[in-house]
């Protein structure tokens, strides 16, 4: 029998299920997981489904649907999207040589998705389906198929637009194709006349600043060149082709094999942690059980994705959010039932939750009528927003400013669940409806303690809401965020906050009202012949913390308690690349981490504070992000 995958409490252990579980694609929803696999399932059926609350302990609950009348042999990659209330799994079948895409439906993520008929793709070879939605709405499937005409010849990455679930415009672009020998999955395939063959596949498809990522995997599992990397493009509808990051000699895929220890690690889609802030990267890695399931923190860096894995240690289980019951202050109107809360349709129903002023709130939300004058919104201090599925419409109000009015898809049924999603940064309030779907912002003073959950109108069920207190700034608005105290001359402008040291350092510092917390910042030197240190550095009555890269020489430092860690940077290093520094501090013990690398563990003074975003001549901040554990 397979190791469990549990370590100490409040750690896992790679894999996270140790049983043949290939290709796995994740779904969150309603705070649940949901993974599905490629193949035959135990039952008889095809692709088998797992479950999990936590993304680390997961139980097998069947499968998603029974094979086709004419039994094609093989069944790959089920990717499963929910909208409206029905669930779209998108697979490909056939042959292994002729491969097709197809989409079976289903009222329920754990099984009984049913064929809806229709083949959605025109190539002999169709492989490995991703929906993309972008924030304006528009829909998006990434798949892979061949190129025989290509100057590397083999399978690579396209996308085409998606009409409705069920139709593609019939117009596929390239996206990614093979350019590297990283790539090369047979120097002389036999299946294909004996060409040199290459692979790219498994696309995921990010967006993060207005960039997009597709995120594959590459070459042949057997190999230790095998790994998962990715490309990048400003726009989803450039013509050419996405820049690739990984060239497989100077810059290595993301995520790789390691001989002897991970074997093909690869196929992997992503997902937000259970506390909706967290990215993992769910992959496959080869043991004597088959492909099993895995999964690894993963984030961003300026331009670049990174992937704190393959791991085979205890890590930190995924960071949990909190439920509402911990912050409701006042119920007007509000009643419980089953873990639910439910509006009352007589009166205007608010909900008052006490959450404090920066925070990430995710609820999922239908109406159980069908009034003709019916909303459902929030007030946040001087912000409101408000959604009316009479007039299909969503509405986002600051102050006396002009309100932001979003038109919602004419197929929206707010009878059936949907995602509300509430981001309260820094400098801008971010409002999502449905995961991945339309987004809306605004210029947002943080100074208030507490937000309103209104239902006017209307029978309104809160199905399921998750809290985690905090923020994520990423300086999108060319202003420099309230919150964070200056030291030096500062300009906030292309997504990052430059700042000049003038009389001392440059930094910024920020307060940190939380015992237990993680704090994270990209950070760069705006030159590289600056030799100063740079960093993150937690403060008490004194300094109490520190994590620092010293180009002078050559080091990463880390010190907590009066002990200090040194290690010996890379040779690659370059101090004007985004490098993400992460600290967290639990049960009055600091861990620090650089691009999600374990540096060390050590006692850390209690009652931290405040943050010091730091360089001796000056610094580059792409991201800052606290999170309380």
């Amino acid at each position: 029998m397979p190791k469990n995958s549990e370590g100490k409490p409040g750690t896992f252990v790679n894999p996270v299920y140790p049983y043949s579980f290939p290709d796995p694609f994740v779904l969150k929803f309603r705070g649940e997981y949901f993974a599905y696999c490629t193949g035959d399932a135990q039952d008889g059926n095809i692709f088998g489904i797992l479950h999990s609350s936590d993304l680390v302990s997961w139980k097998y609950v069947g499968s998603a649907m029974e094979p086709l009348g004419s039994r094609p042999p093989f069944y790959w990659a089920p990717e499963v999207v929910y909208d409206n209330g029905k669930f779209y799994c998108y697979y490909s079948g056939g042959n292994e040589i002729l491969m097709e895409i197809r989409v079976a439906v289903s009222d329920h993520p754990d099984g009984g998705f049913v064929d809806a008929g229709v083949r959605l793709t025109k190539e002999e070879f169709a492989i490995d389906a991703h929906v993309f939605i972008d924030d304006d709405g528009t829909r998006y499937l990434f798949y892979a198929t061949d190129f025989l005409e290509y100057s590397h010849i083999g399978t690579g990455t396209v996308v085409d637009r998606m009409l409705d679930w069920k139709t593609l415009e019939g117009k596929p672009q390239p996206v990614t194709r093979a350019k590297y020998d990283w790539q090369v999955y047979d120097p002389a395939r036999k299946e294909k006349g004996g060409v040199r063959w290459h692979t790219v596949e498994g696309p995921t498809v990010l967006k993060r600043k207005g960039k997009y990522y597709e995120m594959f995997s590459g070459g042949n599992w057997q190999n230790k060149s095998y790994g998962v990397s990715f490309a990048v493009t400003d726009s989803i509808k450039f013509k050419d082709e996405w820049q690739q990051f990984s060239d497989g000699e100077k810059i290595l895929p993301i995520l790789r094999t390691i001989p002897e220890k991970v074997i093909g690690p690869g196929h992997n889609s992503v997902v937000r942690g259970p506390n909706n802030r967290e990215l993992y990267c769910v992959y496959h890695r080869w043991t004597d059980e088959g492909r099993v399931l895995a999964i690894d923190r993963m984030d961003f860096a300026g331009n670049r994705i990174f992937v704190a894995g393959p791991t085979t240690t205890e890590q930190p289980s995924p960071l949990a959010a909190k439920a509402i019951d911990d912050f409701v202050t006042e119920s007007n109107g509000w009643s419980q039932r089953a873990g639910e809360y439910l509006s009352s349709p007589s009166v205007r129903s608010e909900l008052t939750l006490g959450i404090g002023s920066l925070f990430l709130l995710e609820t999922t939300f239908r109406f159980e009528d069908t009034a003709s004058k019916r909303s459902f919104g929030f007030k946040l201090g001087d912000v409101e927003f408000s959604l009316s599925p009479t007039e299909k419409t969503a509405t986002l109000r600051a102050g006396n400013s002009q309100a932001k009015t979003l038109k919602l898809a004419t197929e929206f049924d707010s009878n059936t669940a949907h995602l509300l999603r509430v981001d309260a940064g820094l400098s801008a309030l971010r409002v999502m409806i449905d995961d991945a779907g339309q987004t809306m912002k605004t210029a947002f003073s943080a100074d208030n303690s507490e937000i309103k959950l209104f239902a006017d109108g209307g029978h309104v069920s809160l199905m399921q809401t998750e809290i985690t207190r905090g923020f994520e700034e990423s300086f999108e608005i060319d202003d420099i965020p309230g919150g964070l105290t200056i030291s030096g001359t500062a300009n906030c402008k292309s997504g990052h906050l430059d700042i000049t040291a003038t009389d001392t350092v440059a930094s910024a510092t920020l307060n940190v009202p939380y015992e237990n917390f993680e704090i994270a910042a990209n950070l760069a030197l705006s030159d590289d012949s600056v030799k100063g240190e740079y960093g993150i550095e937690l403060l008490s009555e004194q300094p109490a913390c520190r994590l620092a890269i010293d180009p002078a020489n050559r080091s990463i430092v880390f010190w907590a308690g009066g002990d200090e860690r040194r290690v010996e940077l890379p040779d690659s290093f370059v101090g004007d690349e985004f490098r993400q520094f992460r600290v967290v501090c639990k049960n009055e013990r600091a861990l620090a981490y650089l691009d999600g690398i374990f540096i060390g563990d050590m006692p850390s003074v209690p009652d931290i504070s405040s943050a010091s975003i730091f360089g001796q001549s000056g610094i580059s901040i792409e991201m800052i992000r606290l999170t309380e554990i």
